[in-house]
């Protein structure tokens, strides 16, 4: 019973890999010598000492035409003063050399010999500045030296990600430990220049099969990669421009390893990674940064896709610290298309991720969650949309109880239901219907809050109930033409073909309403199980149009049909949803 929002996306990353942004105009650094009106170079904007008459003539006379030649003057048969300053028989060489066709200069060939030859020198390289600073530690103008030598070797491991089918052999020949050794290299400008390296090798835009790329990950990780980025982390200076970048393509290295989601959860539970993580996105900034933003960035992304992520970052008190970081917003809003509100929409990201563990909701209720999250709904404006969305999948699933009940008690029933009454976009009415199909399944029976919720239902003669029934009719009426559509293409389909196109299917039906026509059945079904007056008065809105209560049924019958699995959630799902269906009859 979940729609396609309740699965997280990745935060909203632009189409290509993100750039590190450049810190200087190069322009600024490097200009070119500016010519004066009358052509002269200028000289650091100082003018010229002496001026000359513009009706003065300088510089040599020029030649004559032939028909001035006289029989006293003869030619200048080298042309050596008014010719090209080339003699008879250099013109001859130089004719001759361009008659000649151009030999082709074979390119390099970029083959498993080649990569040998590169790895030997790299391994060389290595040694010979590791015994040269071994050697001469109290003298670094001994190994400078063979330092650059080495840094320049490092950046030319770059050609390697054009080439990703040599990366089985580049591990197989060690320089992949070789690689990643480096990054606790003491100088942090070869450090820095190794993550570089490593985080374009592992860049999705390398054009890798997915055997290669993860051998090549495989082995980075079997020689500490992960730790050795941690420790970097806690070595960089940010106040340094190199540093700083150098913070940068570690999260990038990350943000490369966590698309798997086992790489993920191993990043997440073997390091401390989301330890510094909660550190660094709480460094106050004005205006944020864009390490900030994108420390925050891969924190959702490590959530998302790892529960035990999650339920590690519970034990971290990462729920208060985010609440904490979103408190800001509750009426300010970040300036738009800067790092701070993508900080901001990162940060709601990665807390709408824990909220879905059991531990996460009792933590978020703990933490006054439900209080902040209400205050921004009624209040907030960029946050608005954000913290609704934030209180549906706080409210999920039967261990929602502890947040639904915390709801009723902080006076939300009015701010959900008054928000619910005025025109709404569609995602802002999905949450909504979550979160009222949330606190009928999981406020006790009996109890104040229960008896509360479906006052408000029936109250002011019914009007919440009428919306639903409206907003049923539109979704259904949406989701019957795609329907229609997807009958006529079976029928020019064969079973096998049916199969495959099942899931395309689906996410069409999905995208016309399916979920909200879904969830808008369950509220009525709860309502006609436990209020008379409602059941009649849903029975009567239907029969204006000739519908029963069947049509309901129905919707409810199919969810029924589509689970599958065995869990804990699965089963009282169906169990609810098989209790419900016999109210329908």
């Amino acid at each position: 019973m979940s729609s396609l929002d309740d699965l997280f996306k990745k935060p909203a990353l632009p189409s290509n890999k993100r750039k590190l942004e450049a810190t200087r105009d190069p322009t600024q650094i490097y200009k070119s010598a500016k010519l004066a009106p009358n052509g002269s170079a200028k000289s650091n904007g100082k003018q010229a000492a002496v001026e000359e008459d513009e009706d003065m003539e300088a510089g040599p006379e020029a030649p004559p035409d032939d028909e001035d030649y006289g029989p006293d003057i003869p030619d200048d048969e080298d042309g050596r003063f008014f010719g090209g300053g080339v003699t008879q028989e250099e013109n001859e060489i130089l004719d001759y050399m361009n008659e000649q066709p151009s030999a082709d200069i074979a390119p390099e060939k970029i083959d498993s010999s080649w990569l040998r030859k590169l790895a030997l020198n790299f391994e060389k390289k290595i040694t010979k500045n590791a015994e040269l600073r071994a050697k001469f530690e109290d003298d670094p103008t001994k190994f400078m030296g063979s330092e650059a030598d080495l840094d320049a070797d490092v950046k030319a491991l770059s050609i390697l990600s054009e080439h990703p089918e040599l990366y089985g052999e580049f591990a197989k020949l060690g320089c992949v430990g070789s690689l990643v050794g480096l990054l606790a290299h003491e100088n942090t400008d070869i450090a820095i220049d190794a993550i570089e390296i490593v985080a374009e090798l592992t860049d999705e835009d390398v054009e890798a099969e997915q055997e290669q790329w993860m051998g090549i990950v495989d082995a980075m990780v079997e020689a500490d990669l992960l730790d050795l980025l941690v420790s970097n982390f806690k070595r960089f200076d940010e106040g340094n421009e190199s540093d700083r970048g150098g913070v940068y393509h570690a999260l990038s290295v990350l943000e490369n390893l966590a698309s798997q989601t086992s790489l993920a959860e191993k990043i997440g539970q073997d390091t401390e990674v989301l330890k510094w993580l909660l550190q660094r996105i709480q460094k106050k900034e004005s205006p944020v940064t864009q390490n900030k933003q994108y420390a925050a960035e891969i924190l959702a992304i490590l959530l998302q896709s790892s529960p035990p992520n999650r339920q590690k970052l519970c034990e971290l008190d990462g729920i208060e610290i985010l609440l904490q970081l979103l408190s800001a917003y509750r009426k300010r809003d970040p300036e738009k298309g800067t790092e701070e509100e993508e900080f901001v929409e990162n940060v709601f990201d990665a807390l709408t991720c824990v909220v879905d563990e059991v531990e996460g909701k009792s933590k978020f209720v703990e933490a006054e969650g439900v209080e902040l999250a209400l205050i921004m709904i009624r209040e907030g404006k960029m946050s608005k949309s954000r913290a609704l969305r934030l209180m549906d999948h706080a409210l999920s699933g039967q261990a929602g109880a502890g947040v639904a009940e915390k709801l009723v008690e902080a006076a939300g029933l009015k701010v959900i239901f008054g928000m619910f009454m005025k025109k709404q976009d569609s995602s802002t009415t999905e949450h909504l219907l979550g979160i009222f199909s949330s606190l009928l399944r999981a406020l006790p029976a009996g109890e104040a809050g229960r008896i509360r919720t479906l006052a408000k239902f029936v109250e002011k003669d019914y009007e919440k109930i009428e919306k639903l029934i409206k907003l049923r009719r539109d979704y259904a009426k949406r989701v019957a033409v795609v329907d229609d559509e997807i009958r006529n293409e079976q029928k020019k389909l064969d079973a096998e073909e049916r199969e495959e196109m099942a899931d395309e299917w689906l996410s069409r039906r999905l995208d016309a309403g399916l979920f909200c026509l879904q969830t808008v059945d369950v509220v009525l079904a709860w309502l006609v199980a436990e209020d008379g007056g409602a059941e009649k008065r849903i029975r009567t809105l239907f029969a204006d149009r000739d519908e029963t209560l069947g049509v309901v049924k129905g919707t409810i019958q199919e969810q029924l049909d589509t689970i599958v699995g065995d869990t804990e959630e699965e089963t009282m799902t169906r169990d609810m949803l098989v209790t419900l269906v016999q109210f329908l009859t």
